[in-house]
């Protein structure tokens, strides 16, 4: 009896999927990993100009206008607010291609802020 009752307890369970189960989780991880190749591949792959968003383009001119102020050496004074930028703004001529009532002295975080939403009044960002 012992013997039958074994059997029968047998082919109640199911048949054991471990085996079944990590394989897939192995072809699983595979697949993974070769996605994550393939878009890290593309992803270099990919033109400069097609990968370049808004913020990037924002980034690059905050990073433009900066290196500008660095260069004519008025970084420090910029910091400062010792800068009226004014002087530098002429619609038609630029480099700053607006007008601004005389004594702008902007703080540095809202040239920066300019240079992210409004690029498109700088020489530099052009």
């Amino acid at each position: 009896m012992r013997g039958a009752r074994t059997k029968r307890s047998r082919e109640a369970q199911p048949p054991s999927t471990e085996g079944t189960s990590l394989k897939k989780l192995v072809a699983g991880a595979r697949a993974g990993v070769v996605a994550v190749a393939l878009a890290a591949t593309l992803a270099a792959a990919a033109p400069a100009s097609a990968a370049e968003t808004p913020r990037n383009q924002g980034a690059a001119c905050v990073q433009a206008g900066l290196g500008t102020l660095k260069s004519l050496g008025l970084f420090q004074a910029a910091a400062q607010q010792q800068i009226d930028y004014s002087t530098l703004a002429n619609p038609t001529t630029g480099p700053i291609f607006t007008t601004l009532p005389e004594g702008s002295y902007l703080s540095l975080g809202q040239v920066v802020k300019l240079h992210t939403t409004n690029p498109e009044l700088f020489a530099w960002c052009r």
